[in-house]
């Protein structure tokens, strides 16, 4: 029993919620980006390089040969890592404006004095001057 509430106790702790909740928007992010580079950014850069699908682009290496089904078309399919590669730039973009952000705020945070603590209860008032009429008797 003892591994089992050990393993609940380490689910239940917040980081490692945090930690599911930021893999599962990561992942829903990568494909809102792959989306963008496919979808939007390509086929405009496409158009302007002379109507070009990046995404069709490759170097073939062995064509497929229609009489056999076993040999298919060997590849290097260039322009899906050109597309890749867009999608890590904006993907590097982004986190890095992310960070730059908590910086920044973390930064004011640290700029900003401390609260001044309030003033003591009267109650807590009456306490420390018992506190202190019973310190300075003598003991014995």
């Amino acid at each position: 029993m003892g591994m089992i509430s050990e393993f609940k106790d380490f689910i239940s702790r917040g980081n490692v919620i945090d930690l599911a909740v930021g893999v599962i928007i990561g992942a829903s992010f990568g494909k809102i980006i792959t989306s963008l580079v496919e979808q939007v950014v390509m086929p405009p850069i496409g158009l302007l390089l002379g109507k070009v699908d990046f995404s069709k682009l490759k170097w073939v290496l062995a064509p497929e040969d229609p009489a056999t089904e076993a040999i298919e078309e060997v590849a290097i399919q260039y322009g899906a890592f050109i597309n890749t590669l867009i999608q890590f730039a904006i993907v590097a973009f982004v986190i890095f404006l992310m960070v730059k952000f908590v910086n920044r705020l973390r930064r004011e945070k640290a700029a900003e004095p401390d609260p001044v603590p309030a003033a003591p209860t009267a109650t807590e008032a009456l306490l420390a001057e018992i506190r202190d009429e019973l310190r300075a008797r003598p003991r014995g």
